[in-house]
């Protein structure tokens, strides 16, 4: 099998990771360029590596036994990091992704039937129709021009996030949200000073505070669009405003208020659109470095759809191009680092942990561990054949313990539907001195798109 581009044998940023705790200055300096950019080399060998920045104590966890203890067994003991907290709070308030304790388990409760097995193959046809229309777009140019796959992926997975969470065409300026969301984010994810040196969630971020006016208008979409269903009964398709609005907490029957349903139906489009079209182009590019792999789940997809989008029934058969989906999320997982704060002194992995000290799981480097994969930058899709030899500790794409995340199942069918759709149709080629460098702000981003060319089949 062919390694990843030379660039990518290590952490992009290889020439400048640092051998030894960084200061203040440097740490700031690098996470705001790129978060990758503060782990330290040693990450790639070792469980876990512990040192201080300023004040602040810090541990990166490795491991999967430690990162088992902090995301399963003592999950209580390490909520998300304020950090995460001040980025997220003014879009999706306190949602699911956010919550913590009672408030959390409530919600993740109640809107957990809305993303079992029977209701996202009920929403696949949403899929389809968006797999379609991609192919569509890009048929126009194939053969003519490059294509950056951000921009078509960015394109095909909002109408499909757009399409599940509401249904109504007109029941929302999609545009509108899409242009506020993504305006926040570029704002307001860069991490700050403050929060490199663990200052309280309660102290200002000025650049956070000024984004917040970009979130307005989406709100206030959102808050339209309820008031409207509420008033006209549930949709002629069911979608995820009906299913969130019906929700209740099997234990105590409480359902969400128009704000709460506001929140976590942000959470969805903030959360579902990005990170899917994310791994969707770095999977064509690395179908693109990769024409035997990619000949192999392309010979897969057309046996099992001929010149047709992929649909539910077709999903279960489509493992070449599963397992194509699975590695392009171990190279480049979208949620590339996860950050919690300790709230209980605790012994994790041989360290000490105080109450306060910042926890992190480096997903980017767990995922090409030199102790954990064979061959961790190789591009091989053939070695989720055998799922089960893979510590579920080590691979984390979407989190795990009771905080995985809840849209996992819907993610990875409209990710299979949409690429084997799209490998059917057109062969893509990967063009000289274009390579994407990984950069990590809140998502895992190709820095200056995926520019392929596109031939049709």
């Amino acid at each position: 099998m062919k390694d990843i581009p030379a660039r990518d044998i290590r952490l992009p940023v290889a020439a400048r990771l640092p051998r030894a705790p960084m200061g203040v200055i440097d740490s700031y300096l690098a996470a705001r360029e790129n978060i990758l950019g503060i782990i330290p080399d040693g990450a790639l060998d070792l469980p876990m590596l512990s040192g201080r920045t300023g004040p602040q104590r810090w541990h990166m966890v490795m491991g999967p036994a430690g990162i088992r203890q902090v995301l399963l067994e003592r999950v209580e003991h390490y909520p998300k990091s304020e950090a995460t907290k001040s980025i997220l709070r003014p879009a999706i308030g306190e949602s699911l992704f956010v919550a913590e304790g009672d408030h959390w388990r409530w919600q993740r409760r109640a809107a957990a039937p809305a993303f079992a097995a029977r209701n996202v193959e009920a929403l696949t046809p949403v899929m389809t129709r968006a797999a379609e229309a991609a192919a569509d777009r890009i048929a126009k140019v194939a053969g003519r021009r490059a294509i950056n796959a951000v921009d078509e992926m960015v394109g095909a997975t909002f109408d499909i996030i757009a399409d599940i969470t509401l249904s109504d065409p007109d029941g929302m300026d999609r545009a509108a949200v899409g242009a506020s969301l993504d305006a926040y984010i570029d704002r307001a994810a860069r991490v700050s000073v403050l929060d490199v040196l663990g200052a309280p969630g309660w102290m200002p971020r000025p650049g956070r505070q000024a984004a917040v006016r970009d979130l307005a208008q989406m709100q206030g979409e959102m808050d339209r669009a309820i008031v409207r269903r509420q008033a006209s009964g549930p949709s002629l398709v069911p979608d995820l405003m009906d299913l969130l609005m019906g929700a209740r907490d099997p234990e105590t029957g409480r359902e969400m208020t128009p704000a709460e349903l506001r929140e976590n139906l942000l959470t969805f489009i903030v959360a579902g659109h990005e990170t899917t079209a994310l791994t969707l182009a770095w999977a064509l590019y690395l179908c693109a470095f990769d024409q035997s792999e990619q000949d192999k789940a392309r010979a897969e997809a057309q046996t099992v759809l001929g010149r047709r989008a992929a649909t539910a029934a077709d999903v279960p058969r489509l493992t070449a191009v599963r397992h194509v989906v699975e590695e392009s999320l171990r190279l480049y997982p979208p949620g590339g680092f996860l950050s919690r704060t300790a709230q209980a002194p605790d012994r994790l992995a041989g360290a000490t942990i105080r109450p306060g000290d910042t926890v992190m799981i480096p997903v980017y480097a767990v995922h090409r561990h030199r102790l954990l994969w064979d061959a961790p930058d190789a591009f091989r899709p053939d070695r989720w054949h055998d799922r089960g030899a893979i510590d579920r500790y080590q691979y984390l794409p979407f989190g795990d313990g009771p905080r995985i995340c809840i849209g996992a199942r819907l993610a990875m069918q409209e990710a299979v539907v949409i690429l084997a759709t799209l490998l059917a149709r057109f062969r893509f080629t990967a063009i000289p001195g274009r390579d994407p460098r990984p950069v990590m702000i809140l998502t895992l981003r190709p820095e200056g798109g995926v520019w392929l060319q596109v031939e049709p089949l």
